[in-house]
């Protein structure tokens, strides 16, 4: 019999203390957990090593694809439905622009309507046994919906074969707008059951979490929050006398992507697994009960108005976590939503980047590609934990109804996106093009002249986009009579000044000022006078901290008020005690010392 060589078999084990001794030594005396581990707002750690015995104990690890509890998928294989949705003005018109994306790789359509819309019209001409039709509409308008939309599927003899949904949700009324829906849930959704009973495959109840996603949440929020949402709808049917099975079968979860890629795609594992269990505390009479439908959507919260191509790149990774994780269905946001209606490219890019990670990536061709990675498993565990705790306590206060309406879901939400705020304003959680590496030159042209930056009221969840205080920003520097101009007086060290004069230069460029930069000076006075030819406003200092010493007080006398002065660089008592105001460095607020900047020199 031929014989094998293990491979690395030349190598001796390493023990994880012996890996993390060498680490430290190479670290020559650095904090370990400062240096490596990453602090998560999920509230865990993450370790910059796993091994296998890191998953020894992860129960779900042993299990394969569609087994309970579903953490590595509910299918044996790993396509999903393209889906892309349509607002509803005109039925026809509609219907021909549902029947073209179908010839262009669309597999699922999303329709926003009404109680009053033309389902026969709207869907003229599609296939239901092969098309998937989700329609959204509001909550009063689910009954009339459903009764027309089976109807429909029974008259086309589709009722096997169909798969679809429509979207009842009561509970998004309270997110929006701080007041509960005025309709009687349990009621609407007992009629509801009935109703959908001739079509097996029709989802009627809602778990919107992407809402959540949209304002800002942290992932773990929004996967408990979800849990919580979905095992509402179960608690309340079950209650009415339905079993598992059948209520399990009818509810469908919309959630959201947001751009940490890993961390996304261990949410959907955990999310299935977790799933699973509540569903199977009901007594279902099949494991099968627990498999959870998934549409997901990528997020609009990291959108950008400026170099709005770049909301490609954050889209596309998002589709790609969804995809990864073994999702039911995907919608990628265009990248132009976030500042108006999307035209017909922004949307056939849209499409066309769910086709390329199908045809040119083959990511629908294997299971739970992520299965079995000592970091996702890891990930996908500790997300699981977090969430499920955050679950047990808003069923500890009388479930997800109760604590929405008791504000706790809406405020929580709101004080992760004011602390993500917070962070992109202080550059530790990064937007390109938007709080770092902007597009110097770049015009708004129009874009964001429609977006409506109004806060959302106290009591309603966020609406702000990350990249809406940096914006406006922007928007104001670019109506001004004219855009300040920032000098970059460059001197002394070159490795330093290049450096600080670069990170200066990006600094003031997020508010859309316009940037001098320059190879260097001999001398401050020589900088300076070049500065006020320019008709600089804002004259900033790059040098090293040791020559600073003596260029600061001889830059700042000699300018004596007739710009701004800035030193690139960290705060000093001494300067300060000259009268030096500004000091832009790593530990900044951006957003506020351009605000302080627009206000002073804004005409």
């Amino acid at each position: 019999m031929e014989k094998f060589e293990k491979l690395f078999d030349q190598f001796s084990p390493v023990s994880p203390e012996e890996w993390r001794a060498k680490a430290e030594v190479d670290l020559k005396g650095a904090d370990f957990n400062k240096k490596m581990v990453w602090r998560t707002n999920e509230g865990f750690d993450v370790q910059p090593l796993y091994r296998g015995v890191d998953i020894e104990n992860l129960k779900a690890t042993d299990s394969l694809p569609g087994e309970y509890p579903f953490v590595r998928g509910t299918k044996l294989n790993n396509d999903w439905a393209v889906r892309q949705d349509i607002d509803v003005d005109n039925e026809q018109g509609a219907n021909a622009k549902a029947l073209d994306v179908l010839s262009k790789g669309v597999t699922d359509l999303g329709f926003k309507v009404n109680a009053g819309t033309d389902l026969e019209t709207l869907l003229q001409g599609i296939d239901l046994r092969k098309v998937q039709i989700d329609l959204m509409c509001c909550p009063k308008c689910a009954v009339t919906l459903a009764k027309k939309l089976v109807a429909i599927v029974t008259k086309a003899d589709a009722a096997d074969w169909f798969v679809g949904s429509i979207s009842f949700d009561p509970f998004k009324h309270q997110f929006k707008h701080g007041t509960p829906f005025p309709i009687d849930i349990k009621a609407t959704a007992v009629e509801l059951m009935e109703i959908v009973k001739p079509v097996h495959h029709l989802r009627v109840f809602s778990v919107d979490s992407l809402m959540l996603n949209n304002a800002g949440a942290y992932i773990y929020q929004e996967l408990g929050y979800a849990l919580a949402w979905g095992n509402e709808w179960m608690a309340m049917l079950t209650e009415a006398g339905y079993s598992a099975d059948e209520v399990a079968g009818r509810i469908k979860f919309n959630m959201g992507i947001s751009t940490i890629y890993f961390m996304e795609l261990a949410k959907f594992r955990a999310a299935r697994q977790l799933w699973a269990q509540i569903v199977k505390q009901y007594n279902p009479s099949c494991d099968c009960a627990g498999m959870m439908t998934v549409n997901a959507h990528t997020t609009s919260f990291t959108q950008t108005a400026f170099d709005p191509y770049v909301n490609l790149l954050r889209s596309q990774t998002q589709s790609m976590s969804a995809a990864l994780a073994g999702v039911d269905s995907i919608v990628v946001e265009p990248f132009d939503a976030c500042y108006h209606t999307p035209d017909e490219f922004s949307e056939r890019i849209a499409r066309n980047q769910q086709i390329l990670l199908k045809e040119e990536s083959h990511l629908d061709k294997v299971v739970d590609p992520a299965g079995g990675s000592y970091y996702i498993e890891m990930l996908t565990a500790s997300l699981a934990q977090e969430a499920w705790k955050l679950f047990l306590d808003v069923e500890d206060k009388g479930g997800f109804e109760a604590v929405l309406n008791a504000g706790d879901i809406t405020n929580a939400v709101n004080a992760s996106a004011a602390a993500r705020m917070d962070k992109v304003a202080k550059r530790r959680e990064q937007l390109l093009g938007t709080n770092q590496f902007p597009n110097f030159t770049e015009k708004s042209e129009g874009r964001a002249d429609n977006i409506d930056y109004t806060a959302a009221e106290e009591g309603t969840l966020n609406n702000q986009r990350l990249a809406s205080q940096f914006e406006q920003i922007r928007l104001a520097t670019e109506h001004a009579t004219r855009a300040p101009k920032a000098f970059m007086l460059t001197i002394g060290n070159l490795t330093m000044r290049l450096a600080r004069a670069q990170f200066s230069s990006n600094f003031f460029a997020c508010a859309g000022y316009e940037i001098i930069d320059n190879n260097g000076f001999k001398t401050v006075e020589e900088g300076v006078d070049a500065a006020l030819a320019k008709g600089a406003d804002i004259v900033v200092l790059c040098s090293s901290d040791d020559e600073y010493a003596a260029l600061a007080p001889e830059a700042f006398k000699y300018l004596n008020g007739r710009a701004e002065f800035v030193i690139a660089g960290p705060e000093n008592d001494e300067f300060k005690a000259l009268g030096i105001k500004y000091f832009i460095n790593v530990r900044s607020n951006v957003l506020a010392t351009l605000k302080d900047f627009n206000a002073k020199l804004l005409k």
